[in-house]
């Protein structure tokens, strides 16, 4: 077993909180993975999964269980199960960026607007990760995991992950636990094969976002500059020299609403539709049937809108800091929470909180954390 000295959480995540935990063990294969989980869950310990910790949020205190690091590298190129496209098998350790940088270097479409997001591979799927209009959920065939209940290994198909907006069955949601407890150990995509000349761009959100034309046409590799360009000028790539990158990342969840309550937020505040689910096929049993078929339900549709909006209109200027705290929002990007040096989980938590109170008051919306929160509450 490749138990390791601990190392504090804090040098390990992000946002640079997090105490020293009680034990450490690095799995740098998937076996190793495999036999440190079972291992774990059969002691009964508490148990924490750790990649690139940039979607965590850890509490100061030591972490009184055991951190399971996924240390795991490695893409592997497969034929698709239809022309044009090539499937990839990811270890679940792998860097994200590095996928993504390979995928655009051999050509393979899909992922390029997801350039820049930082983590491993394995937890993409669990978030759902996305940007500019692109989602894991577009090119996701399946994910090999092991289930914490049976401790068995199985390949399960994308369509049973419960993928939504930033969200799947495997996330514990600020408040509640995970639908299935589970740990990936392999993500497989298919990706379209495009090859590196210029091609028209799919999705309108991708293209505004890029500045593009609707009939423009442009490489991969150009997609994916712009997409890290535009990711680093609002502090969203690590950089160790940029303390704005010392955050998770966006620290609330666009906020998903009804139509009726977005048409009480103000006309300026940017928002997006959201695809409705399409109508369950409704199934009456022959036995049962006596020609009447009940009116089809009518489900209200709902509005994406911008948090960093209706923080900066809640009186939250880039930058803001309570007094004497260490912690901030970012001087360039109002969704993100940093750790302007030597911060604690406290003082992050206390500007969280003061945030979502203002934004509740202002606008009668709470705001929900997107990092997984970990010994801390808000």
């Amino acid at each position: 077993m490749p138990e390791v000295t601990p190392i504090p959480l804090s040098r390990l995540t992000t946002l640079r909180t997090g105490g020293l935990p009680d034990r450490m063990i690095d799995a740098h294969t998937r076996d190793e993975l495999v036999d440190a989980l079972r291992e774990v869950w059969a002691d009964g310990d508490d148990w924490l999964v750790l990649g690139g910790g940039s979607n965590l949020f850890v509490g100061d205190e030591p972490y009184l269980g055991t951190v399971v690091r996924v240390l795991t590298q490695g893409i592997e190129r497969m034929p698709a199960s239809r022309p044009g496209f090539a499937r990839v098998r990811v270890q679940a350790g792998h860097d994200w960026d590095a996928l993504v940088a390979y995928a655009v270097s051999e050509g393979l479409a899909g992922i390029e607007g997801m350039s820049g997001i930082p983590g491993t591979v394995g937890a993409a799927p669990v978030q759902n990760i996305g940007a500019y209009g692109q989602e894991i959920v577009q090119t996701l065939i399946e994910v090999e995991l092991i289930d914490e209940r049976t401790g068995e290994v199985s390949v399960v198909p994308a369509d049973e992950l419960g993928l939504g907006f930033r969200t799947s069955v495997l996330k514990a949601h600020y408040g509640s636990a995970a639908e299935r407890s589970a740990v990936i150990l392999s993500v497989t995509l298919e990706l379209p094969e495009v090859g590196d000349g210029a091609r028209p761009v799919a999705g309108a959100q991708l293209r505004g976002s890029l500045g593009l034309e609707a009939d423009a046409s442009v490489p991969l590799a150009w997609i994916r500059e712009r997409v890290l360009q535009i990711r680093a000028s609002k502090g969203m790539v690590l950089d160790p020299d940029d303390p704005d990158t010392y955050s998770a990342g966006s620290f609330f969840q666009n906020a998903i609403v009804s139509q009726s309550f977005a048409l009480t937020l103000p006309p300026e505040c940017p928002r997006w539709p959201v695809a409705p689910d399409l109508d369950p096929v409704l199934v009456i049993p022959l036995e049962r049937f006596d020609g009447y078929v009940p009116a089809p339900v009518v489900v209200e549709s709902h509005v994406k809108v911008s948090s960093a909006w209706l923080i900066e209109h809640s009186g939250f200027r880039k930058g803001f800091k309570l007094p004497r705290s260490r912690a901030g929002l970012s001087t360039k990007h109002a969704l993100a929470l940093t750790n302007r040096g030597g911060a604690t989980a406290g003082e992050l938590a206390e500007l969280a909180r003061y945030i979502r109170g203002r934004v509740q008051s202002e606008f009668g919306l709470l705001l929900h954390p997107e990092p997984v929160l970990v010994d801390i509450e808000l």
